[in-house]
């Protein structure tokens, strides 16, 4: 009885086993949604014994545990002069800043479910091009209504969309504020309606390609000490001033620098300047920017500068940067800004 006793255990031992290892197979098969495993290990001079698994999807800083694709917020932002101090911009780890009527330029801000941001906005209206940028992170779109055609593009599908128009419970207007200049949100409000649409069973997959990141390098003198983009003069002239302490770019804006509601000093790891079709449609000055193809780009980033092109192959495909060599451009991890121009002369570059 004893010898059998122990032949059933062993069995079982053995069952358990070759379900483990099956379950182990199975959960490294799970792709896309993981994150794609590196070598690297914890930053120099934290005590932390843990190992790095990867890179944040969105961020590229470590991580020190698998975790599948965020759901990403992508929230169209004031820049009109009446707007200023933005709030919560500073917070969000993409910024796409391209021009709309008059030569104002708007910010398509992006944040993820794993960040709280407790104000958000001036929240602004929709336009067509920042549909694309926003479609392919598979983000939800959240706006105050919108131009005709950005609408219409909404309405046709493909867009995850959070118009403030019909879910104003998902928003506030501030009372210190005129509108259209006065209405905030914050993540957790967001988060709140991304629930209730899991619960609904309408929430899209997340498929969203990821890019190539790398840790800011610390040796040699910067190149570039100074960056200017002019989407009109004199308000709308951003300028990216390189911190060789912080390796970063700290932004200014009208000759002054840009700070948010709070006090805080915006700025970005990396920026990326790219080149584009940018026609004016109509007498109010709205805009058609060609997203889809490719164009000129600039890479600024650890100081100095890289010249290549951006490509972009569908609504639905990441936008990418690549040099003259072919090789997609490695970002450094933090936060990125993607200014939109229609011509290098709109660009000046200081060294």
């Amino acid at each position: 009885m004893k010898k059998l006793k122990l032949n059933l255990n062993t069995r079982t031992y053995y069952a358990i086993v070759a379900i483990a290892i099956a379950i182990a197979f199975l959960f490294a098969a799970r792709l896309p949604g993981l994150v794609e495993k590196v070598s690297s290990s914890t930053p120099s001079g934290n005590s932390s014994s843990k190992v790095s698994v990867g890179r944040h999807p969105l961020t590229g800083f470590p991580i020190y545990e698998q975790m599948e694709l965020p759901q990403v917020f992508g929230v169209m932002i004031d820049n009109h002069i009446d707007a200023w101090p933005q709030a919560g911009i500073d917070k969000a780890f993409l910024v796409i800043e391209a021009p709309v009527e008059a030569g104002i330029s708007r910010f398509l801000a992006f944040y993820s479910d794993d960040q709280d941001v407790d104000k958000i906005g001036p929240v602004r209206s929709a336009r067509p091009y920042f549909l694309d940028w926003n479609n392919e992170l598979d983000g939800l779109y959240v706006h105050v209504g919108g131009s005709d055609s950005a609408l219409d593009q909404i309405s046709s599908g493909g867009t995850f969309d959070l118009n403030q128009y019909w879910f104003d419970l998902y928003f506030w207007r501030a009372l210190n504020r005129y509108a259209p200049h006065n209405v905030y949100t914050s993540t957790k409000l967001l988060k709140r309606y991304i629930g209730t649409k899991e619960q609904a069973g309408v929430v899209p997959k997340r498929l969203y390609d990821i890019w190539k990141f790398k840790d800011a390098d610390l040796s040699g003198d910067p190149e570039v000490k100074k960056i200017s983009v002019t989407f009109d003069k004199p308000s709308y002239v951003t300028q990216w001033i390189f911190d060789s302490k912080t390796l970063r770019y700290l932004r200014s804006q009208s000759g002054s620098v840009h700070l948010t509601e709070d006090g805080s000093q915006i700025a970005s790891d990396n920026i990326v300047v790219i080149v584009t079709d940018v026609e004016i449609l109509d007498s109010v000055g709205r805009r058609s920017v060609r997203t889809i193809g490719e164009g000129k780009a600039f890479l600024f980033r650890d100081g100095k500068q890289f010249e290549g092109i951006w490509k972009k192959e569908s609504e639905s495909n990441r936008l990418r940067f690549y040099g003259t060599d072919g090789n997609e451009f490695e970002l450094n991890a933090g936060v990125t800004w993607i200014e939109v121009i229609a011509d290098d002369s709109d660009l000046k570059i200081e060294n």
